[in-house]
């Protein structure tokens, strides 16, 4: 009897996907793991690693109850054909439960407040997107982040 288990291509470590700026334009205060669906290439691409979060964003809506990815690119696969090739940035379906889709709409619908993509991660075989809602940081905000984190570095350093 041969055993069930994880197949070649989920055996080496998995690329994760970070959107880097993110946490330096918004003040993240709550995040939130979700699935998503994928074309077939898409996986593949995000296998490869080849996918950009910078200028995505999520929307949620209560009247068709649901969460949707926009603006994310991921770049189409070279080994497929073009028949089976997706459209880099097209609008994805996002999945959660539907507790967590109400809470998220209610907040987003707050003057400020946006839901932003920070990272593709995979759980078992499975590509999940952590969104985080935050509220954008002032310039003055920015700066302060960066100058307390420059300061930490230093008494790292003298330390070590």
């Amino acid at each position: 009897m041969a055993k069930r288990g994880k197949t070649s291509q989920q055996d080496g470590p998995q690329p994760s996907i970070r959107n880097r700026k993110a946490r330096h334009d918004y003040l993240i205060t709550e995040t939130l793991e979700c699935g998503l669906q994928l074309t077939g290439t898409e996986v593949k691409s995000l296998r490869n690693g080849q996918a950009s979060l910078q200028e995505g964003y999520v929307r949620a809506s209560l009247d068709p109850l649901g969460l949707t990815l926009h603006s994310v690119h991921i770049a189409e696969y070279p080994n497929a054909s073009s028949a089976h090739q997706h459209e880099p940035t097209r609008t994805r379906n996002l999945l959660a439960h539907k507790r967590e889709i109400k809470s998220l709409a209610r907040q987003a619908a707050t003057k400020g407040v946006t839901i932003v993509p920070l990272e593709i991660i995979w759980r078992d075989g499975r590509a999940k997107l952590v969104i985080g809602v935050g509220t954008g940081k002032k310039s003055w905000d920015k700066r302060q982040a960066l100058k307390a984190k420059a300061h930490r570095r230093d008494i790292e350093l003298r330390d070590s």
